[in-house]
This record gives structure tokens, sequence and C-alpha cells, in this order.
């Protein structure tokens, strides 16, 4: 099935034709495709003053203000694909794991997973269970046309992390302990988690994704030996699952090059590449038959726009011999970036990559 048909195999939507699902899929295309990840919000006024007041897992639930927030960066930015506005934790909250988002801190899990029986806590997700992330698509969808949506979720590790670790870990000691001591009770909790996710993708591609962006936040804090025993089989199956779609598949990690091959031969169609890697070495890391996203590193955006432009041509330079590059940040927009930086960026990229 060709990349963005309907899940019957109708025919191609009107996003087909873009320049980022024509990058994904190693066309030739009009210009560099540029989104950002993190780009619904953060920096954007307009995201704070709609979001006054409203915590971030509620915000994630009510569709009309969740088409906002994703509409914002492309009216403002001429970004080329919109980035659906959720958080990697909204599944496992809308299967019941007791979690909430703490300010300046991130998700904090109130029963965290050490035991066998804790996987009690893991039941499979349903479409009914997240009907609001069905609605909050038609909007979209609707609204955006021929501007690619992506949809997103968290990797089994990044999420099993934070289930085991009980929030944010600077050094994932717990998350380890589990993985060397107890390797069929972490393999078991990855395999669910694989589900999970797999099935809040399927959600998400059946209402109208274009494409979908699996994050592997702290994956990068494992050795390449022990990603591929005992992260890469649940990160396959997340990415087999959603093959039949003909959908492109983006996989990021963050410090996540000595794992780029790896990245891609978990089923990528697509390998997203920090700013530690220049692209050019991300390519020979990674292998053929991958397009590559990124990299610049998102401090650069506070050094003015002289440096800005220098720093993008050296991404742009060393994309150059690429099959296929989506322009993107290295990681997520700083909370402080001047979105007239990340306008100017976007324009950029589109002049300088013109054909």
């Amino acid at each position: 099935m060709s990349a963005n048909q309907s899940p019957a195999g109708q025919q191609p939507t009107a996003t087909y034709d873009s320049a980022f699902l024509k990058a994904c899929r190693r066309e030739p295309v009009p210009h560099t495709p540029v989104w950002f990840m993190r780009q619904a919000g953060r920096s954007l006024p307009e995201y704070l003053k709609v979001r006054e007041g409203i915590p971030m897992l509620e915000s994630c639930t009510r569709p009309e203000l969740v088409a906002e927030i994703t509409l914002q960066p492309v009216r403002r930015h001429g970004v080329d694909a919109a980035v659906y506005y959720s958080d990697i934790v909204v599944p496992l909250k809308a299967i019941g794991i007791d979690l909430d988002i703490k300010p300046g801190v991130g998700p904090v899990i109130a029963n965290p997973i050490r035991t066998r029986a804790d996987l009690a806590q893991l039941r499979d997700l349903t479409p009914e269970d997240v009907t609001y992330v069905t609605e909050a698509f038609g909007l979209l969808t609707r609204e955006l046309g021929a501007t690619p949506l992506i949809g997103f979720a968290g990797a089994p590790f990044t999420l099993a992390s934070y289930l085991v670790e009980g929030g944010p870990s600077r050094n994932h000691e717990h998350t380890k302990a589990l993985m060397y001591g107890d390797p069929q009770l972490w393999a078991d909790l990855l395999d669910r988690l694989a589900g999970i996710t797999a099935a809040f993708l399927k959600v998400q591609i059946e209402a109208g994704a274009s494409a979908v962006q699996l994050f592997d936040s702290w994956v990068g804090a494992l050795s390449p030996a022990d990603y591929r025993r005992s992260v890469l089989p649940a990160s396959r199956k997340v990415f087999e699952a959603v093959s039949g779609y003909g959908v492109p598949r983006v996989h990021f990690g963050v410090g996540t090059g000595e794992l780029l091959g790896l990245l891609g031969e978990a089923g990528a169609d697509v390998v997203g590449v920090d700013w530690r890697v220049p692209l050019d070495e991300a390519a020979r890391r990674v292998g053929p038959g991958k397009a590559l996203q990124g990299n610049l590193d998102p401090a650069v955006l506070f050094a003015g726009r002289e440096a800005v432009e220098t720093k993008t041509r050296e991404v742009l330079d060393a994309a150059a011999g690429l099959e296929g590059h989506v322009f993107n940040l290295g990681h997520g927009v700083l909370p402080n970036t001047d979105p007239d930086a990340l306008t100017r960026l976007v324009e950029y990229v589109h002049t300088q990559t013109a054909r």
C-alpha cells in the first residue's frame, strides 16, 4: 500500500503529494520540509493563553482545544506538517494508571511497576478509551486539508522507564535494575506496553494521521547491546503492528548516536537524529533505505539570526546527499524560544532548498 492511503486502500488523501510525505518516502521534493518537535506550544503566547488554568493532561482530552493548539504553529510558522498535541503518557492515563504531570517535574506515577503483580495495572487500550483523540483528529484533518498531521506515541522503553521509576530519572537505576535483574518480567512489561502503544497509534492512523512518530526519549541511556536484547523486540512490535496502513513511521530518541542503526532496524521509515551527530555521519550509521529527520540544536535559536542561519546551513549541507531529509530540531523547542526565530527558520530552510 502506498504511504498515506487510507486503511482500506482507497485513493491517496490530499496530503499524499505534500513535501513532508514525499521526503519520508525518499522522493524528490519542492523544498526540504520543516516541522518542530514540541512545536504545538510552550513558546507560543497564544498557546499559553488557551492553556491558562487547564492542567496538561486535561488539555489533551478536550478535542476543540487540542485542535486549536495543534493548528497554532501551522498558522504562525508555515511548517510543512502539524503534530498532534498530546503527551506520551496519555494512553497510560486512558487505561487507568494513576499518574499526573507535575509542572516543572513531568509525569509522576503513584504506584510504580516493579513486580509481576504490578503488571495488572496495564490492561489493553481500546478506541473507546480515547474517543477524544478520534474526535480531535476529525476536526484537524478537515481544517488542515493538504497539510499532513503527524500522530505520535511514546516508545515502550520510555514509557516503562516512567512507570518503573515513578517519574523522570537521571540515571534510570530502577529501570536498569529490573531490566538486568528480571529480564523476563522486563520483556513482559515492554511487550504489554508495545501492545498499548500500537493500539494508540492505530486509533490515530484510522482517524486520519498521515504519519506517526515513536518517541523513545530516554533510550539513549542504553548501550547498543542492551537495546538489541531488551528493547528492539518491543519497538519492532509497535512498528510492525502499524506497517499495513502504509503511513511513514518515524523513530526518534535523545542521545541515540550509538543506536541510530538499531532505531532504523526496529522498523522506522524515517530515523530522527539529535544534534550530536551530523546528518551525513548519521546516514552512514543508519544505512541505505531510510530518510533522516533533524537536526539543528534547539539552543542555537537563542544565538541570533546570523548564527542560526550559519548552523542551519551546516545541517542542510550535511543533508545534501541524503535520499530523504525532513528538517527538524535535534530535540523539542525550548520554552523561552522566540517564536519569530522559528518562523524565520522555516522561511530560511524553504528558501535555501527551493528546487
